[in-house]
């Protein structure tokens, strides 16, 4: 599934909440984390209400941010929190062989299929992925699950974390002119805060932020905390709420005109 080489516009993603349900994942390894060091255990309004700040975009950091929060009187070192997390998440060495890990990450359902990629390039849109996973975690979904070959990435490490832009506007940069529209979407605050800092620095181009809410507040019993979770979204900037990631290139298309 070649990407458009003049493409009429680019579409980013983010790939937590939007690729694959990272609610049994990176949520629950966040949950154990904190309850390794505490005994309690967050609630996932909680987990809402902190990355709806729009700064605790990295996981590790946010873990850290609940326990100093808890209370804790003693914090642990970053580094051994996020020996601890990865214990939970990978089950595993990150940088090892896939096949080995035991962690959380194997029970991560797909929110879409590869199909959802040629669609774009059919469409005439170049794409690509703007994440604050580890790299190791990022290849595994978009590569092994999905099967894309090496497609345009930028993880954890590669640039700031969101809601800094620089990763974000790289890979536009590298995807197509300035002259093409460029949208991101993204299941959380910092990723719409995202596009707005990118228009700051770059005003001369086209930014267009989508969003979705993630897979567990799509839950019918979650009706009123996902209306209120989308709230913030358009409150933070967002042009467009959507209700799947599959709708997005209907979505993108519509704000195009």
């Amino acid at each position: 599934m070649p990407i458009p080489l003049s493409p009429k516009a680019v579409l980013l993603f983010d790939i937590d909440g939007v690729i694959r349900d990272v609610g049994g994942s990176y949520r629950r390894a966040i949950v154990e984390t904190v309850h390794h060091y505490s005994g309690t255990r967050p609630s996932p309004d909680s987990i809402d209400a902190l990355k709806s700040e729009g700064c605790w975009n990295n996981d590790w950091e946010a873990s850290l941010e609940l326990l100093r929060r808890s209370g804790e009187s003693e914090l642990p070192s970053f580094e051994a929190l996020v020996g601890v997390f990865n214990s939970f998440y990978f089950g595993g060495d990150p940088e090892g062989d896939p096949g080995s890990w035991r962690g959380f990450i194997g029970s991560e359902p797909l929110l879409v299929e590869a199909s959802f990629f040629a669609d774009l390039s059919s469409a005439g849109v170049a794409w690509g992925f703007v994440s604050g996973a580890e790299p190791p975690s990022a290849r595994f979904v978009l590569e092994t699950r999905l099967g894309l070959s090496n497609p345009p990435l930028i993880a954890m490490g590669d640039a700031p974390d969101k809601p800094d832009p620089t990763g974000f506007l790289r890979l536009a940069g590298e995807l197509a002119s300035p002259s093409v529209p460029v949208a991101y979407l993204g299941d959380t605050v910092a990723d719409v805060i995202t596009v707005q800092r990118a228009r700051q620095q770059q005003p001369q181009q086209r930014f267009i932020s989508l969003a979705v809410a993630p897979p567990h507040l799509q839950q019918p019993e979650a009706e009123e905390r996902r209306s209120s979770y989308e709230q913030q979204l358009l409150e933070a900037g967002a042009d467009r709420v959507i209700s799947h990631t599959t709708a997005v290139l209907e979505a993108l298309e519509q704000v195009l005109g």
